[in-house]
C-alpha cells in the first residue's frame, strides 16, 4: 500500500496493485473565493499549489472516490480534467446523478459490500459537523478498503468524532485511518471536521492503528495546523501513531 496526501483531502492510494484518487480537489492556486463568514477572507482557495502536475497525478489512475460534492473535494477543475470513462464511486443517487450530468459514465453509488477488481468499497457514515450546522453540510461518507494482501484501509473523509467513527472502528478493525483533521470551521457552528481532540479520541479508540491527518492549512476555513497537532500529539503521547504530512508526501506500508 502506498498513500500519497495531495492537498487538502486529495489522495493517491495505491492498494492491492489498483491506483485511487480520493476526493479530488484540482483547481489551481487561488482559483476559488474564499468560503465565506469564516477565517482569512483575504485569501483565495485553495491556499497552495498541487505539490505534483495533475497530469502527473492523473496518470495510472484506475478508480476515483468522491466521498461528497463540497467544493474542496470535487471542483470544476477535477470535472473537466478527469477522463469522463473512469470509473467513480459516491456516496448515494443524488451525487451519482450530478456526476453523470457532468458527464462520467461509470459511476457506481458505494454500498456496505461494493467490489472493484477483488477489493472491497464499505462505505461508512459521517458527521460532517455537530448540531444545526447539519443541516448545511449536508450528507457525506467515507470509505474503508479491504483485501487479504493489505492491511485494512479507513478512509473516514468529512467527519467530527462520533459513534459513527467509533462504529467503523469496531466493525472494520483498520490498521490505518485517514482523518480530515484541520478543525475547519466558519464563524458559527463549530467544526465541521476533527479538531485535536476527535484526532485523540480516534487515537484512543484504535490505539494500535496508524492516524494519518489530511485536509489542513489548504482552504482559508482551516483552524487547525500542522505544527500544532503534532505538538498536541507529542504532548498527549501519541505522535508515533500519527503523521501528518505536508503536501506531495508518501508513505508505504
Amino acid at each position: 500500500m502506498k498513500i500519497q496526501h495531495i492537498r487538502n483531502a486529495t489522495l493517491r492510494i495505491q492498494y492491492a496493485g489498483k491506483q485511487f484518487l480520493i476526493d479530488p480537489f484540482l483547481g489551481d492556486q487561488a482559483s476559488y473565493p474564499p468560503f465565506p463568514n469564516s477565517a482569512r477572507q483575504d485569501r483565495q482557495n485553495p491556499l497552495e499549489e498541487l505539490p505534483v502536475p495533475v497530469q502527473q497525478l492523473l496518470e495510472g489512475i484506475d478508480a476515483v472516490i468522491i466521498t461528497h460534492l463540497h467544493l474542496d473535494h470535487y471542483d470544476e477543475a477535477a470535472k473537466q480534467l478527469l477522463p469522463k470513462q473512469l470509473p467513480v464511486f459516491c456516496q448515494n443517487e443524488e451525487d451519482a446523478q450530478v456526476l453523470r450530468s457532468d458527464g462520467f459514465t461509470e459511476v457506481t453509488i458505494l454500498a456496505e459490500d461494493t467490489n472493484f477488481e477483488r477489493i472491497r468499497l464499505i462505505k461508512t457514515q459521517g458527521q460532517h459537523g455537530r448540531g444545526d450546522i447539519l443541516k448545511m453540510t449536508g450528507l457525506v461518507c467515507g470509505v474503508v478498503f479491504q483485501h487479504e494482501n493489505e492491511q485494512t484501509l479507513y478512509v473516514a473523509g468529512d467527519t467530527v468524532w462520533y459513534e459513527g467513527v467509533q462504529q467503523a472502528i469496531e466493525d472494520h478493525q483498520p490498521g490505518i485511518i485517514i482523518l480530515n483533521a484541520g478543525d475547519n470551521q466558519f464563524n458559527e457552528g463549530g467544526s465541521l471536521v476533527m479538531g485535536k481532540e476527535d484526532v485523540k479520541k480516534t487515537h484512543e479508540a484504535a490505539p494500535q492503528a496508524t492516524l494519518i491527518a489530511v485536509h489542513m492549512e489548504a482552504v482559508n476555513h482551516w483552524a487547525l495546523s500542522r505544527e500544532e497537532l503534532n505538538n498536541f500529539a507529542a504532548e498527549q503521547g501519541f505522535s508515533a501513531k500519527l503523521y501528518v504530512p505536508f503536501d506531495g508526501e508518501a508513505f508505504n506500508f
